[in-house]
């Protein structure tokens, strides 16, 4: 049976918190480990933690949870030391506020593992938006091709952060780089489907939504500086004159969708 490590790096997080929480506690499938790395914060989310990690503890589910407190370098830092404390088969990043569709989304993603199976170095799938109290907004713009490479996200990122379960020994080969702020998941993911295809790896679409997340967060909040920064990011991956075209390309597009 594969393993999940679900890591959620956090701050003041205290109104958004609770609803991962019981997400995560009302998974049916049993090998989860839950890493909960928080940035000293002042408010309540610690307690939250503390609470939740004891009532896992009781409810002897099969869930690990781990929760750490100390200064980081930010949101891509923390991500950083989750990766390297997983222990878990996949990685998932589940911000506060975000929660899986139903208590049996990570029991749909791990049918059909047979054992000795080499394991898809990315399980993918599709993603809803919902608001800060977690009510439904609307489907992701952006959807996931039935067949996904390292070139697909030059059409974007066709596949939400949150949505894309990275196989954890891949992961820990290809940290977050954090001389990106805003957009280091974008790179993350591309080099980690590139890791993917050097060893052999397929990258598997499970058909279905894998998270509701919260609207917003840092790309939101910093719109102009992450589009800048993603610019780059695309540059670097598939050169300049590639990006360009196909950022005019999305111009011509909107245009025509008027």
């Amino acid at each position: 049976m594969i393993t999940f490590s679900i890591i959620t790096c956090t701050f003041n997080a205290e109104h958004e918190l609770q609803r991962t929480l019981d997400s995560v506690y009302e998974q049916t499938y049993p090998n989860v480990e839950h890493l909960i790395l928080d940035g000293l914060s002042q408010d309540a989310t610690m307690a939250l933690a503390r609470d939740y990690q004891q009532k896992c503890a009781e409810a002897d589910s099969g869930h690990q949870v781990v929760v750490v407190s100390e200064r980081d370098g930010g949101l891509y830092d923390a991500m950083n030391k989750g990766i390297r404390k997983a222990t878990g088969d996949y990685l998932i990043f589940l911000n506060a506020g975000d929660v899986f569709p139903s208590s049996e989304t990570l029991e749909h993603v791990a049918v059909g593992f047979a054992d000795g199976e080499t394991l898809p170095g990315v399980l993918y799938g599709d993603a809803d938006i919902v608001n800060d109290e977690g009510n439904f907004l609307r489907h992701r713009r952006l959807r996931p091709p039935k067949t996904l490479s390292w070139r697909s996200f030059r059409e974007g990122m066709l596949v939400c952060h949150q949505s894309f379960y990275a196989r954890t020994d891949l992961a820990r080969e290809n940290l977050y780089d954090l001389r990106y702020r805003y957009s280091a998941d974008v790179d993350w993911c591309i080099r980690v489907m590139k890791a993917a295809e050097k060893q052999g790896l397929v990258l598997k679409n499970v058909g279905e939504v894998l998270v509701n997340y919260l609207d917003g967060g840092m790309t939101v909040k910093n719109h102009r500086a992450s589009l800048l920064e993603r610019f780059r990011v695309m540059s670097h991956h598939y050169g300049l004159l590639s990006t360009v075209a196909m950022h005019l390309w999305f111009v011509v597009r909107a245009v025509l969708k008027k």
